[in-house]
């Protein structure tokens, strides 16, 4: 079973970047510089940000089908200078070496699975998943803090 994982759209997020601090506080985000290398990890670039790297802090809906109980929004950091990354039939890099919360949902965004993983055996759960044909897409979530990380979608 294929799969590709791709980071979130830079031209959605671009625009506030330009937002000074009051406005950006006032839709409950904040400009955030990566004080270490590899701590904060891009939802568009679908990688870590080097250190001194701008990014934004904000609430983003990832879960969005307003007839499903399971919608769901929260936190993500983007960087100001990230391209997106797509991934196909591997985990991209902010995703290898973490516990993640993988949620398999169907065409009406209902849950139909979900598990625990890390490492390769993120990879052998996509494949699980995704071998079900009711399964749509799959979210992970990194499990520790909850936040969402990135969509698979079959390829």
């Amino acid at each position: 079973m294929t799969f590709h994982v791709r980071g979130l759209d830079s031209q959605a997020f671009a625009p506030l970047f330009q937002l000074n601090e009051a406005d950006l506080n006032a839709i409950g985000a904040q400009r955030v510089y990566a004080d270490a290398d590899d701590l904060y990890p891009c939802r568009i670039a679908l990688k870590r940000v080097a250190q001194g790297e701008e990014l934004l802090l904000l609430n983003h809906a990832h879960q969005t089908t307003l007839t499903s109980p399971y919608r769901a929004a929260g936190p993500i950091f983007v960087s100001r200078s990230a391209a997106t990354g797509t991934y196909r039939n591997e985990l991209p890099p902010m995703l290898r070496d973490r516990l993640l919360s993988l949620r398999a949902y169907d065409a009406n965004a209902f849950i139909v699975d979900a598990e625990v993983a890390e490492g390769e055996e993120v990879v052998r759960l996509i494949e699980r998943f995704f071998a079900d044909p009711k399964v749509a897409h799959v979210d992970a979530h990194f499990a520790r803090r909850g936040c969402f990380a990135a969509r698979i979608e079959r390829a």
